[in-house]
């Protein structure tokens, strides 16, 4: 997540809004069935790839094999679980399986490897912890993560909630490699002796859960001693808990107490010195946080020194506060005495890593001597001249095979070092973006557009590489709302977004370069919705929506951004469509009263078309097929989809398919006459993506049980220039194009 912007949670906090997240949680899980979600070895009718960004969302844990050189793992908030190629220097995503009712699995909890058996992964897999959300899953695997077994949990798990950046909540026992270790955080301690296959609460451990709070936040091995944090205590009570023989439990004596150390974020142990490491702060992150520390406990006397590398509570240089917690930490097996520590949270002074070779008893801030190489990944600059070393850093991991091969975390990318003081993103096949605007260009010198939570804009270039010019900038989004071009005049395109310094821009090169509109409705800073451009570009149409779901009057401009007028006509809160041929006209879909309303004016009023249509579902989607006056598509979920061919006054139901969730075109196929058709909808029981070339009389499924991606419901486009390839938005694996084999 950018630091700069401010004014409303980013995807991290909810997925689309609760009500919209609500609605994805249509097919339960059954508890306790184990099912197999293995890789096939035939290949799809399309390849499938990412659009390359790099990176881009919350690395929440990196854990690499004790055993195994060269073999690490990663997880992230809402983008599943990777496994590095030593060979290729890349990641592997290993949870695009899971499928559209599988959704709330993309994020990954914890991980666990078994020391003694490498080919063992085990995941904790769950998203949301409210009600509305579906039941956490194990995932365990005996080939690396290439195939998986299932086994779904009674109890929810929240790996897109606060405390996602703590310890890894998941632990194979030290002493059996048969016996698992599960923290969950309403729901206490849990146990499984059968590899992760049924799992048992822990009755023996000696906490008391809570519906609302942070419940374990990790666990780790000493030796034969598995220790136990625990995130729901004022700073007075025990914490840290632990058990010799896999049966007793109980606090660890003289542990650190206080507002500094009142929730344990991570734990490292030494096995040399036989001293286990441990970050503290007074929330468990990675927002909120504005104190903490770092103590360790030697294990063999149960003796506690505070070795903090700075305390917080300073002022930075500018009279700011320095206020910030302590995130992650590794330890050196090759080196005794030698830890790496984060700090969390420090947003006047900027997130660092302190190392230290003795003990703690001294430490270096490795940010001061750090030279940041991010040409590979240009919007990790998000507009200024130079990249920041990090922030929400709580995933630290060192390579037990090479002391100067540290990998860190942050909000947006996982950056690595060999030598302690030249780092780069290591990030090559880790896509996280959350991406909620796509277009495919016409004409120039980009084939793909696309806006994201958190990133904002881009222009692509290329698809095999981040673009070039980074994020969009002057001004500079956190997350996009609203990206449009003109159908007619493709060279000028607008979008709109989260920001500090203005929430509207305006392009006359096809989204390259951008300059700010002369000015803004009130309402852009607070709740900056959906843009349309007219066909010639000359009228723009602004919706207005809070991110708590607030909707607001939409604005007209006829001056690029100089002047808005009110258009009370309008639904609030609708995204409203332009007709692709005539300037004149606009749409809107009311989804609070199924009405599709036109404006013929060129968006000064708007009246009432058909009516009677699909209710009470914000993401209901209406959809102008391009070059044409009035044909209309509306994708209506479970509804199905519907079509227009007259500007919306009346509507006619598709029956080739029973769900359509989004819906765009691409170029026809040769000997066409209408552009092909791409949505992720329903034609018999699976939600997947299709294609037609027949204006919608049959449909063919073009993804493959391998590639799904999870939810995928919020917009789809073909390009127009190439037949066959389609781009999909997905929450959490970034941007998937696809073409034929």
């Amino acid at each position: 997540m950018h630091a700069s912007v401010s004014g409303s949670p980013s995807r991290r906090a909810v997925l689309a809004g609760t009500a919209a997240a609500a609605a994805l949680t249509a097919v339960p899980f059954t508890p306790g069935r184990a099912r197999a979600a293995a890789e096939t070895a035939e290949a799809g009718p399309y390849r499938w790839r990412n659009a390359v960004i790099g990176g881009t969302g919350f690395i929440t844990g990196v854990l690499f094999h004790p055993r195994v050189r060269g073999l690490a793992y990663a997880r992230t908030d809402i983008g599943g679980a990777y496994r590095w190629d030593d060979r290729t220097d890349r990641w592997i995503p290993l949870l695009d399986h899971l499928g559209w009712d599988d959704w709330n699995l993309l994020g990954v909890e914890a991980m666990a490897v078994d020391p003694a058996h490498p080919d063992r992964l085990y995941l904790a897999c769950g998203t949301y912890s409210q009600a509305w959300s579906t039941n956490g899953a194990i995932l365990r695997s005996e080939d690396r993560g290439r195939t998986w077994q299932r086994t779904d949990l009674t109890v929810k798990l929240g790996a897109n909630e606060d405390g996602r950046g703590t310890g890894e909540r998941l632990l194979v026992d030290p002493r059996d490699g048969d016996t698992l270790w599960l923290g969950t955080r309403h729901d206490g301690l849990w146990k499984s002796t059968d590899r992760g296959a049924t799992w048992t609460p822990v009755t023996g451990f000696p906490t008391t859960p809570s519906a609302t709070g942070q419940g374990v936040t990790l666990l780790v091995a000493a030796r034969r001693t598995v220790y136990a944090g625990w995130g729901d205590t004022d700073g007075t009570a025990p914490n840290l808990f632990r058990t010799a023989d896999g049966t007793t439990w109980e606090p660890v004596p003289g542990q650190p107490s206080g507002t500094a150390a009142q929730v344990p974020i991570r734990a490292a142990y030494d096995r040399h010195t036989r001293e286990l490491y441990v970050t503290y702060a007074d929330a468990p992150g990675p927002n909120g946080q504005s104190t903490g520390s770092v103590h360790k406990l030697r294990t063999v006397n149960d003796r506690w020194t505070e070795v903090t590398p700075v305390r917080p509570g300073g002022t930075t240089d500018d009279g700011s506060a320095d206020s910030f917690g302590y995130g992650g930490v590794a330890v050196d097996v090759r080196r005794p005495g030698t830890a790496v520590v984060s700090t969390n949270n420090r947003w006047a002074a900027v997130d660092t890593l302190y190392r230290t070779t003795d003990g703690g008893r001294t430490w270096t801030s490795l940010k001061d001597s750090a030279v940041l190489d991010v040409s590979e990944t240009p919007y990790l600059k998000w507009g200024e001249e130079q990249p920041k070393f990090g922030w929400w850093i709580q995933a630290v991991a060192l390579d037990p095979y090479d002391s100067k091969h540290l990998v860190y975390g942050t909000g947006a990318t996982l950056y690595g070092t060999r030598d302690l003081r030249r780092w780069a993103p290591r990030i090559r096949g880790l896509e996280e973006a959350s991406v909620t605007q796509l277009i495919s260009p016409p004409a120039g010198g980009a084939h793909l557009l696309s806006g994201s939570r958190d990133i904002g804009v881009m222009y692509h270039e290329r698809l095999t590489a981040s673009p070039a010019h980074g994020m969009a900038t002057n001004p500079v989004f956190g997350s996009a709302t609203g990206l449009a071009q003109a159908a007619r005049r493709p060279a000028y395109v607008v979008r709109t977004g989260t920001g500090d310094h203005g929430n509207g821009a305006y392009s006359h090169d096809g989204g390259r370069t951008w300059a700010p509109f002369a000015a803004q409705p009130d309402l852009a800073e607070s709740a900056p919705g959906p843009i349309a451009t007219n066909a010639d570009g000359s009228v723009l149409l602004w919706s207005f929506v809070h991110w708590d779901g607030t909707k607001h009057t939409a604005h007209r401009s006829a001056d690029n951004g100089t002047t808005w007028s009110e258009i009370p006509s309008f639904p609030k809160g609708a995204t409203p469509v332009a007709d692709p041929a005539d300037p004149a006209l606009f749409y809107a879909y009311d989804t609070d009263t199924g009405t599709l309303l036109a404006s013929t004016d060129g968006g000064r009023s708007f009246t009432a078309r058909a009516t009677g249509l699909p209710a009470g579902d914000s993401q209901y989607k209406v959809v102008a097929a391009p070059g044409r006056s009035g044909d209309l598509w509306l994708s209506t979920k479970w509804n199905g989809l519907h079509r227009s061919t007259d500007g919306g006054v009346t509507f006619t139901k598709v029956t080739s398919c029973w769900a359509s969730h989004t819906l765009g075109f691409g170029k026809a196929a040769d000997g066409a006459g209408y552009p092909a058709i791409y949505q992720v909808g329903s034609t018999e029981a699976i939600t997947a993506v299709y294609r037609s070339d027949d204006e919608a009389r049959s449909w063919t499924r073009i993804n493959d049980d391998r590639h799904q991606w999870g939810w995928t419901g919020e917009t789809i486009t073909g390009d127009p220039r190439v037949y066959g390839r389609v781009y999909l938005a997905t929450n959490g694996r970034g941007i998937q194009y696809g073409e034929p084999r």
